[in-house]
């Protein structure tokens, strides 16, 4: 469900609003988009105990076709290594950043960090008048 909501707000995000950041001080939405492809790569080849695929989608992608697909790209490669998780492997320990750590607990990791910046790209969306994947009214009986 995470991944399809990080996917959809990247898509729902007009190309224009790609630039934008609400302060000086943060990424702008397409290097969020990219920072979340990378690092789909870092977490998910550590708790795999794999080679990190190369990915540099923050600084060297700027379009959003780009970012997208290189999202959708780092998403399906998480989404191998979270269906090939078993007991065994999830309990074996792994370094992340200089902490000793059972590799289910990287992909726990993963999950928060993607929760986290969905956050920031709802209040992006937000802020430039569109309605985050998470907040859109569906068409059913019972609305929340």
């Amino acid at each position: 469900m995470l991944s399809g909501v990080v996917i959809a707000a990247a898509e729902k995000m007009p190309e224009e609003s790609y630039p934008f950041k609400p302060t000086p001080e943060v990424r702008t939405f397409g290097q969020l988009v990219g920072h979340l492809a990378d690092s789909q790569y870092y977490f998910c080849s550590l708790a795999a105990d794999e080679t990190k695929p190369a990915s540099d989608a923050e600084k060297s992608k700027s379009s959003k076709a780009e970012l997208v697909a290189a999202l959708k790209e780092a998403v399906a490669y998480c989404n191998k290594t979270y269906a090939a998780m078993t007991d065994a492997k999830g309990s074996q320990m792994t370094k992340l950043m200089n902490f000793d750590f059972a590799r289910l607990t990287v992909l726990s990791g993963n999950f928060a960090h993607v929760y986290e910046h969905y956050g920031n790209m709802a209040t992006y969306m937000r802020v430039r008048g569109i309605v985050p994947p998470t907040s859109e009214k569906k068409d059913s009986p019972r609305q929340n």
